[in-house]
């Protein structure tokens, strides 16, 4: 039995819950597995090799390749909460998830997501630095900075994401247990719960409102300075050499932001379960296989390095 009754009125507990996925038809959630399966190998083997990369080249050990390296870390980290599990409940016919197993789920999905969320405008704050203020760049970004600021983001994904853990799990859960989703995200366990969750919903909207509006803030004034100084170079190399060095971070932003926001910041009742699980893939899965190409194509320092690890000499300048 997945329902236990308790002592008092409506608060009967859920011992599992049940994640519906994608489809009920085993021919597609056929597909969806050889699909998810390579997406997760690649995002793995991706994020991976940065890591490797920046570990091994000495000219990769500047602070951009340093929270680059920590960006990758955490993708890996993000998919593998989440996508191994959905890859067992497409290969199996029984996709439930214990109530436990469901928060530790939860929390260390927000965990990572808040972090990677706050470190994106770290990163920008890095770009800022460098193209406004080159010449004092080694000694305002110095290791020790570097450390707190990455420390900073998770504390913050850590005292936040128990927040929402704890606002979504103190309701009542007494039936029914089926989650329409493919991981215990925040909006869809809330729809099960017995209770009134209109404080949960402004609880939502107000650490939205922190954790990604203000740091999408921090990244926009830092991007209008950028600008601005890429705007007063003279040399129209050197503006297209300083521009191409934000592109990567901008595209990765949008890509995680943009679904995160519109996921979180949306009113309960307003929300769609469709919708939602393509906007939670979209930002947990897609991005994080996107990241190390976004930023391994546009970044010879990258090229140059794995041509060095495979003994293919230098990459072209």
């Amino acid at each position: 039995m997945w329902v236990r009754p308790g002592r008092g009125r409506n608060h009967s507990s859920i011992s599992e819950f049940i994640l519906l996925g994608f489809s009920r038809d085993s021919q597609i959630n056929a597909i969806l597995f050889n699909i998810f399966i390579f997406l997760y190998l690649s995002t793995l083997v991706g994020n991976g090799l940065i890591v490797t990369l920046i570990h091994l080249d000495s000219r990769l050990r500047t602070p951009m390749y340093f929270f680059l390296s920590v960006l990758s870390m955490l993708d890996m980290s993000y998919v593998t909460t989440t996508v191994p599990q959905m890859l067992v409940h497409l290969f199996c016919q029984k996709k439930t998830i214990s109530y436990v197993g469901c928060v530790a789920q939860m929390y260390i999905f927000l965990v990572l997501g808040i972090t990677e969320g706050w470190l994106f405008s770290v990163m920008a704050y890095d770009r800022y630095v460098a193209i406004c203020y080159p010449l004092r760049y080694k000694v305002i970004m110095s290791p020790w900075l570097c450390g707190t600021m990455v420390v900073f983001c998770g504390l913050w994904g850590v005292s936040c994401s128990l927040v929402y853990t704890v606002f979504t799990m103190r309701l009542p859960y007494c039936g029914p247990n089926e989650i329409n989703h493919f991981f215990c995200e925040v909006p869809a366990v809330l729809k099960l719960a017995c209770a009134d969750t209109s404080l949960n919903d402004q609880v939502d909207f107000i650490l939205g409102f922190i954790l990604l509006l203000v740091p999408l803030s921090f990244i926009l004034a830092f991007y209008v300075r950028i600008f601005a100084t890429i705007l007063r170079i003279r040399s129209a190399q050197g503006r297209l050499k300083a521009f191409s060095t934000c592109v990567s971070h901008i595209t990765v932003v949008t890509m995680f932001c943009g679904p995160a926001m519109f996921m979180y910041m949306n009113p309960g009742a307003n929300a769609s379960p469709e919708r939602d699980k393509k906007l939670a893939l979209f930002y947990n899965v897609i991005s994080a296989f996107l990241n190390p190409i976004i930023y391994s194509l546009r970044n010879k320092d990258v090229k140059r390095a794995f041509l060095k690890l495979t003994g293919q000499g230098r990459a072209p300048e």
